[in-house]
């Protein structure tokens, strides 16, 4: 048994982290929790509990990855979404609490016992889709990806979580949709795709660094897999149908643009908890006459 308590650790990982973290104490039990396979609260009961020589060496080892910069949750290898402990990898983007509003909205326009076909574009880890096939599991939803590595990560979750009214199809935007057994409408297709401009100096800040760049930033200007769903979307779309999209703070009218170009009605563009542009929603009808 090592000499140093829980407590100890906790003051020692704190003062390391304190110039590399915006939230030093609560990553710091994140980490010894995740290394005690504990809760938080046993850490606060407990605090003179001494931790085993093996236990400090990984709790030290976790706490040098966090001093580097690397995230929270591909250290523990998870994040928490819409009350749901999602696995989360290098492979796939961290979901973020302004995500959640997108599923909000998309639930909003699915009624409860509604059977609707719903598709999710550019799945990552399966969060949206996971939500929504929670709240509506008597809807069916088609989530793709174009990483296989993604969609695996997907499909654990799904398994993981109960939840099979669900189809994971690799393939990149509408291409995966070649690959259903027939030719599907649906009533929603919401997408996270990336949006972020190449050159935008975030990329190379905080947790962004380590994540997949393929599924942040859209070449050459930000908008160009914006663009391409909303043109496409409508396609595939139930007449009349909706199309959701999470975008960046400051591509709300740009993002409103297209969806007037391509003929959306109805269209808004909703903040998030920050104040931001964050989702735009618009509706497609073939007919609305």
């Amino acid at each position: 048994m090592s000499n140093t308590s829980i407590q100890q650790a906790l003051t020692q990982a704190l003062q390391k982290l304190s110039t590399s973290s915006d939230s030093p104490r609560i990553d710091s039990e994140i980490l010894l929790s995740h290394t005690l396979n504990c809760d938080r609260t046993f850490l606060r009961t407990w605090p003179e509990k001494p931790l085993s020589p093996k236990q400090l060496d990984q709790f030290q080892h976790l706490v040098n990855r966090r001093s580097s910069g690397e995230p929270i949750a591909y250290i523990t290898g998870q994040r928490e979404f819409w009350d749901m402990t999602l696995q989360v990898t290098p492979d796939t983007l961290i979901p973020r609490p302004e995500t959640e509003h997108l599923v909000e909205k998309a639930l909003e326009k699915i009624p409860p016992q509604s059977q609707w076909q719903i598709a999710d574009l550019g799945t990552g880890c399966g969060a949206i889709t996971l939500a929504i096939a929670r709240e509506r599991p008597q809807c069916k939803i088609v989530a793709t990806d174009k990483s296989a590595a993604a969609l695996a990560v997907a499909q654990k979750n799904a398994h993981q979580l109960g939840i099979k009214n669900v189809t994971f199809i690799e393939g990149s935007w509408f291409e995966a949709f070649s690959k259903l057994k027939e030719e599907q409408r649906f009533e929603i297709i919401v997408s996270n795709p990336p949006y972020i401009h190449p050159d935008d100096q975030h990329l190379k800040q905080g947790d962004l660094r380590f994540e997949p760049m393929q599924a942040l930033r859209s070449q050459p200007d930000g908008l160009t897999d914006i663009n391409t769903i909303v043109e496409s979307a409508r396609t595939y779309l139930s007449s009349p149908g909706w199309l959701i999209l999470e975008h960046g703070y400051d591509q709300g009218m740009v993002v409103k643009k297209a969806f007037e170009k391509f003929g959306y009605t109805h269209i808004s563009i909703l903040e998030d908890l920050a104040k931001n542009e964050r989702i735009s929603i618009g509706k497609w009808d073939a007919n609305p006459y």
